[in-house]
């Protein structure tokens, strides 16, 4: 594995160099990029009986961006990332079947963006394996916080040509996941249009047609209002989840999606003193009644509901509420602190019972001076049960972690 990755690292290096000497121009005005982020995670669940996880990895990615045939605006990107254990696997990975808690960055090399780009004007055309990010991320979204990247195999085109318009439309058929189970097949169609009305407003409006899951529609509103000494970032967003009209898998054929998600949150900025509260939903259904949670499978949902990931598989059936409140700081020189309060409670009642739990998470993180592009971030969670069944056991996870990027 390492001598592939060695050796992948090498043709992106030497490729742009060769392809261009004695006057064949196939690449030219060849930009490196590259990122070393060495980690360590622990993870007590104490839902199972597994010894508690303590998984030291790194993930380096090395990427080449280059014009391609001296065509104006073509152009070419290629990354490839590896995920590498240090010093052992003492963690379930998802694959390797070692009874430890799980932490889901499995060992695996990949080219993780390797797509065509078009530029004419302000309009934007991939083909390729890429990254893709809209939004907050919580419905499309690359999944970065873990070790390797969520990438899509997709056409996508994105046209800002009108002022303050943006639009993006995209078809994906294919998502190699953060884990190492390989590409999996998608017939899906992503739409989203932004539109500023000032620094105060953008309205968002999407439809993702995620095949064999739901077709989610919506609409957000957000922006920054200013006030004497302070600035306040909000959102409020709305959305619904009906049936897949892209049904490619005949096993979710009967599966109707009837769900609603809506999002409110404000968080302050008071001469670096940042207070916020949020109250986000997802709908829940009634065992047996054929539907679903409301869910979004393509999101980068860790950053949501708590880091300690309790929802990240699936939405409770009852549905799920989350009250969170955060307070914390940042300055120039000492970094950024957050501390945020989760109540978790289903949308339907289970068997009489609703408290999903609560969750405590902190964060801090901050450039390391005397190196360009070096952080280090320390980051916990602390996740307390609930009286719902599959929520009534403690979790705790602790990150240390220092990223380089060049």
């Amino acid at each position: 594995m390492k001598k592939i990755t060695l050796s992948a690292i090498a043709v992106l290096t030497l490729l742009p160099n060769v392809l261009s000497a004695d006057g064949f121009n196939l690449f030219s005005d060849a930009k490196f990029n590259g990122e070393i982020r060495p980690r360590y995670e622990s993870v007590d669940d104490q839902s199972n009986t597994k010894d508690k996880a303590n998984a030291f990895t790194v993930r380096t990615t090395i990427g080449v961006e280059a014009n391609l045939l001296s065509i104006n605006g073509l152009s070419m990107k290629v990354d490839g990332t590896t995920v590498q254990p240090i010093g052992g696997e003492h963690y379930d990975s998802g694959s390797n079947g070692l009874m430890y808690d799980k932490v889901v960055d499995p060992e695996q090399t990949r080219f993780s963006q390797a797509y065509l780009q078009y530029k004419y004007g302000k309009t934007v055309a991939k083909v390729g394996r890429q990254v893709i990010n809209l939004d907050n991320q919580r419905f499309i979204g690359s999944v970065d916080w873990r070790q390797m990247m969520q990438s899509f195999d997709a056409a996508v085109i994105s046209d800002s040509t009108i002022d303050n318009l943006t639009l993006t439309g995209a078809y994906v058929w294919g998502r190699a996941p953060v884990s190492d189970l390989g590409t999996s097949d998608t017939d899906s169609i992503i739409l989203n249009g932004s539109y500023k009305v000032s620094d105060m407003l953008k309205v968002t409006a999407y439809d993702y047609i995620i095949s064999s899951a739901s077709d989610t529609i919506g609409m957000a509103l957000t922006g920054d209002v200013p006030l004497a000494s302070a600035k306040i970032a909000y959102r409020a967003e709305y959305a619904s989840q009906g049936d897949a009209s892209r049904d490619t898998d005949s096993a979710h054929a009967n599966v109707k999606a009837d769900a609603y998600y809506y999002n409110l949150d404000a968080l302050a900025n008071i001469n670096g003193i940042l207070a916020g509260a949020g109250y986000e939903f997802l709908s829940g259904h009634t065992t047996g009644d054929g539907k679903t949670s409301f869910f979004a499978p393509l999101g980068t949902l860790h950053a949501f509901n708590g880091w300690a990931d309790k929802f990240l598989g699936a939405t409770p059936t009852g549905g799920l509420t989350d009250m969170s409140a955060t307070l914390g700081y940042t300055a120039p020189g000492l970094g950024k602190a957050m501390v945020v309060y989760h109540d978790f409670s289903t949308d339907v009642s289970m068997g009489g019972k609703s408290d999903l739990g609560t969750e405590w998470d902190a964060l801090y993180t901050n450039a390391i001076p005397g190196i360009k592009g070096l952080n280090g971030l320390a980051k916990a969670a602390f996740f307390k049960a609930g009286d719902v069944t599959g929520y009534t056991a403690d979790v705790s996870k602790i990150w240390l972690q220092i990223d380089y990027k060049f």
